[in-house]
């Protein structure tokens, strides 16, 4: 249930109680106009991570993705550096090794300090089949990437070297 105010929170509470005999209560922002955004991250076991660029999931039916582009054509440069940077520092924070995306949504009504207001949303550690929009915009062939970090292979390129190219 929506509530855009105290009234309608009160009543859908009412409302909830009186048909579930249940007095619980779980709240959470409702975006009304959201973005799916999520980050492709690799990181060996020598503590090196890397950002592989973004992939906008936005377009869903039935929480399904249906299209996943990058790069997301929802956010700008500066958002982009910011989501990816929070998402290599979140990765060596934790000391993950692997391929992993780190999901975020972004939220086009509410303003945030350095444009719109963003979530951390999960992190999914493995490697989805939307992958392949990454290996297209990077040149990277992550499976085998991956293969080499499980073998205690350090990432063959730095942050630096990664230029995305092109729409996908």
């Amino acid at each position: 249930i929506v509530a855009n105010n105290e009234a309608e929170l009160q009543q859908a509470y009412t409302t909830r109680r009186m048909n579930r005999n249940n007095a619980s209560l779980f709240l959470e922002r409702y975006i009304r106009r959201a973005v799916h955004v999520e980050v492709q991250i690799i990181a060996d076991t020598h503590g090196n991570v890397v950002g592989l660029g973004e992939r906008d999931c936005t377009m869903q039916r039935r929480s399904q993705k249906l299209i996943e582009e990058s790069p997301s054509p929802h956010i700008n440069e500066r958002m982009r550096e910011t989501i990816q940077s929070t998402a290599i520092t979140f990765a060596k924070s934790v000391g993950y090794q692997s391929v992993g995306t780190w999901e975020f949504i972004i939220d086009l009504d509410r303003k945030g300090r350095n444009g719109p207001a963003w979530y951390f949303m999960e992190v999914n550690p493995r490697i989805q089949v939307e992958h392949g929009v990454t290996e297209e915009q990077t040149g990277i062939d992550i499976v085998n990437t991956m293969i080499d970090i499980a073998e205690g292979k350090k990432l063959p390129f730095t942050q630096g070297q990664i230029k995305p190219e092109g729409h996908t």
